[in-house]
């Protein structure tokens, strides 16, 4: 007869609870405690005569086991394998070595830190391999993943439903657990989108009762949530709107809307990266019908961070700008949308991308072009929209290097260097229409005041021409473009009198001697 494992969640219904061989199921966790007590339940929850074996990285799996003296297998097989990305290429390879693998439930704890050395291509790869099998061997795989960033890994494993039986995870809320399950595949069918709330008592896990009479969440298409900053103050303008602290506390809530709009606030420019990957969760796992809006406070917008948030999947951005009235109306303008766009599985590519340059300030020469450089070559930038390179030259009596003493660049990606002539500048994602604004913010004094000329390059061929040319020389006989001197002409038909200077007049006839006597 062919086995069925269970899940360790009691009261779970068999649609999202068991595990017939031929399968591999992820579940994510965000705490390590509750990976080793989901773990303990599940070897439980298995009858007296099933095969199970434990599998665990970097660690003896003896301290971690602790057997229900009254329920589970009568015997358990314990392997313990190093923590590292290679070891996983092996696994199944040596479980064949212990092990008859047939009608087995394999159970691997991991810490999400391995995943994170391992490429999106690389995960995908082992995947099929170990799919594969399986399937072979008519035995099941459980791999409960531990860690502080599961979103990102929920997130790239988001499609993978030919290689996995089931995708879920399992979130501490504060106040309880919340089981997301993505997707669960078994002989009873296919489940999708569910979120059910469960507790933790005394070392055992369970479905909250309420959950059994509603699975699914009620439509959600005209609730509004919110942050305090976004509505600065104001009353709910309804009973659908709801208001939340902070991003991080909207976040969370949102994890269980469906079609509602979300108004997230950007105050300071050390949100970006956080609210970045919130969308990004929010966006790869509760699909595209959510509304999804990033409202500005003040101006810490970058033209990349707002491309950036938009490639995560936000539907709108509001500039700092806007005042309340007109952001209700851009937020009225989103309903009814589907979210059309692509997001990736991971956002690192996107994060990575407004962030091509993580140099600020003073670069040595050959620094300053290999790191231009890479961001001209970057592939996912947007072409002349990279950045703008200045070439400045001081007034007379200052030298390069009393003026780099006043180049002070705040942003990251900025940089700067010189030889014996000028200053070059590097603007990161800079506009030739905010060059000057920029140049303002660089530095304290007047900018004709302190450089005589300025040579600008904007363009990706400029730059990348300018480039060639100043890594081909050495910094000290680089010169940037010249100003046009104006040349003056020698003066024609002057003699000095004696007294001073004075021009002979010169005659001229306007018509020639045959054409007055023709006329």
């Amino acid at each position: 007869m062919t086995p069925v494992f269970s899940f360790g969640i009691q009261s779970l219904w068999s649609e999202v609870s068991h595990m017939p061989p031929c399968g591999v199921w992820w579940i994510n966790i965000d705490k390590r405690q509750d990976a080793i007590s989901l773990l303990n339940q599940t070897i439980a929850s298995q009858v007296d005569n099933a095969n199970v074996a434990i599998i665990t990285m970097g660690e003896d799996p003896h301290r971690i086991i602790k057997l229900d003296a009254d329920r589970g297998p009568q015997k358990i097989s314990l392997f313990s394998m190093p923590k590292n990305e290679n070891s996983l290429y092996f696994l199944s390879r040596d479980l064949l070595c212990s092990v008859n693998p047939n009608d087995y439930l394999f159970i691997l704890l991991t810490n999400d830190s391995v995943w994170e050395k391992t490429s999106t291509a690389n995960l995908v790869s082992w995947l099929n391999k170990i799919k594969q099998w399986v399937t072979d061997y008519h035995c099941t795989l459980l791999i409960l993943n531990a860690g502080n960033n599961i979103d990102a890994r929920q997130a790239s494993l988001f499609n993978q439903h030919q290689s996995l039986s089931g995708l879920a995870g399992l979130r501490d809320t504060g106040d309880g657990h919340r089981f997301d399950i993505t997707f669960w595949r078994n002989e009873q069918g296919v489940s999708a989108g569910q979120q059910l709330a469960v507790s933790h008592t005394d070392g055992r896990w369970l479905m909250s009762a309420q959950e059994t009479v509603a699975v699914q969440p009620r439509s959600d298409e005209n609730q509004v949530l919110c942050t305090a900053a976004a509505l600065e103050g104001t009353p709910l303008l309804s009973q659908y709107w709801s208001v939340f602290d902070s991003n991080e506390a909207l976040f969370h809530a949102a994890r269980e809307a469906q079609a509602a709009t979300l108004l997230f606030s950007a105050e300071q420019i050390s949100q970006i990266e956080p609210l970045a990957r919130h969308i990004h969760a929010l966006r790869r796992q509760r699909g595209s019908a959510l509304k999804i809006v990033v409202r500005e406070m003040s101006a810490c917008l970058r033209t990349p961070d707002e491309r950036l948030l938009l490639g995560c999947g936000a539907n709108l951005v509001i500039p700092w700008n806007a005042p309340l009235s007109r952001a209700l109306t851009l937020i009225e303008s989103v309903q009814k949308q589907i979210f059309q766009r692509h997001v990736p599985d991971d956002p690192r590519p996107l994060l990575d991308m407004s962030r091509p340059l993580k140099l600020r300030g003073f670069q040595k020469w050959q620094t300053f072009c290999d790191a231009v450089t890479g961001v001209m070559d970057h592939p996912l930038m947007t072409p002349d929209a990279r950045g703008v390179l200045v070439a400045l030259r001081p007034a007379p009596g200052l030298r390069p290097e009393q003026a780099l003493t006043l180049c002070r660049p705040g942003r990251i990606g900025d940089i700067v260097t010189l030889n014996n002539r000028a200053l070059v500048l590097f603007l990161t994602f800079c506009r030739i229409n905010d060059l000057e604004i920029a140049l303002g913010h660089i530095f304290p004094l007047p900018i004709s005041d302190l450089f005589t000329h300025r040579k600008v390059w904007h363009e990706d061929r400029q730059i990348r021409a300018e480039l060639l040319d100043m890594q081909t020389r050495e910094a000290e006989f680089w010169t940037p473009g010249q100003p046009p001197e104006v040349v003056k002409s020698k003066a024609l038909n002057v003699v000095h009198d004696g007294r001073g200077w004075r021009r002979t007049p010169t005659p001229h006839r306007l018509l020639s001697a045959g054409k007055e006597k023709q006329e």
